[in-house]
């Protein structure tokens, strides 16, 4: 069978004939090279997955009715590649399209040389591609990459070359499309990549907040243990509340005191927070026993 490969560039799309394919995300590793991880979403008409169930990725590499899975990871000459298989003559009619994503371990997709995914008629794997796609990050800072989408058109599929990046990795890209991740998981994001393992297909969701780095030992500060009046507080303020008047500093701490920054408690001697007069203490408005008037001068006496 003669095969004659499209070298597409970003946004263009071709006809797939192929009633089942394969995409294979393909890049050179080497030094400081992260690992890569194919992934797809399946997508009903309303552009989101129809269930959490419709994310074939690394914890979950086949779809329950097995029409997408993802294979295990190949050394070939030319690098590394990962490889989503999808029969799309058999899906049900309520998928619309299968997004095909690349999720990087440990280090940004700008440090992914020679990233590509390239499409085959699954019938013929060992032929030429039916299209190639160079993928190249946008900013640099992408750790999740859609490479690229199959839709349906008609009766028919199509295959458009999409390179759309996320900074916020698989998890980002997850939620975008309806996925609800689950939490209580973060231990997963510290899982080892060998290129070889295929993990269980019943593994629990990406983590949406990856574990904290191990501290060294010494005294925990008051806000991570609760004991402080915010413990979500990195910085304990002592702020009044909106449209109060400010609490008056003592008299020798305000003697030198400058006008602080904006938002910060304000000195006794500072004019009144927009433009409201503040209350003067009681002791003001007290009567001085000792007050007398002035001597009356010559300009008030009778002539």
């Amino acid at each position: 069978m003669t095969v004659m490969t499209h070298t597409m560039l970003k946004g263009s799309n071709v006809p797939v004939d192929a009633a089942a394919v394969r995409a294979v995300l393909r890049w050179t590793p080497g030094a400081g090279v992260p690992d890569v991880d194919a992934s797809a979403l399946l997508l009903g008409a309303s552009g989101r997955v129809r269930s959490d169930e419709d994310f074939v990725f690394y914890n979950q590499p086949r779809h329950p009715s097995g029409l997408v899975r993802r294979l295990p990871k190949r050394s070939v000459p030319e690098g590394l590649t990962d490889t989503i298989e999808a029969d799309l003559g058999a899906l049900d009619v309520s998928v619309d399209q299968v997004v095909i994503a690349a999720s990087s371990d440990g280090a940004a997709f700008e440090q992914v040389p020679d990233l590509r995914i390239l499409l085959f008629d699954a019938a013929f794997a060992d032929g030429e591609p039916l299209a190639v796609f160079d993928v190249r990050p946008e900013t640099g800072e992408e750790t999740a990459i859609i490479c690229g989408e199959l839709y349906r058109r008609g009766e028919g599929w199509k295959f458009r070359a999409v390179g759309q990046g996320y900074p916020t990795g698989l998890i980002g890209l997850a939620t975008a499309f309806g996925i609800s991740v689950d939490e209580s998981e973060a231990a997963d994001e510290d899982r080892a990549y060998d290129g070889t393992r295929e993990p269980d297909a019943a593994g629990p969701l990406p983590a949406a907040v990856p574990p904290p780095p191990s501290a060294p030992p010494g005294p925990v500060p008051a806000a991570a243990t609760g004991a402080g009046p915010d413990a979500q507080a990195t910085v304990q303020h002592q702020q009044p509340s909106y449209g109060y008047p400010p609490p008056v500093a003592p008299p020798a701490a305000a003697a030198g005191a400058q006008q602080p920054a904006y938002g910060y408690p304000q000195p006794a001697a500072a004019p009144p927070a927009y433009g409201y007069p503040q209350p003067a203490a009681a002791a003001a408005h007290a009567p001085d026993p000792h007050f007398a008037l002035p001597p009356q001068g010559p300009q008030f006496v009778r002539s």
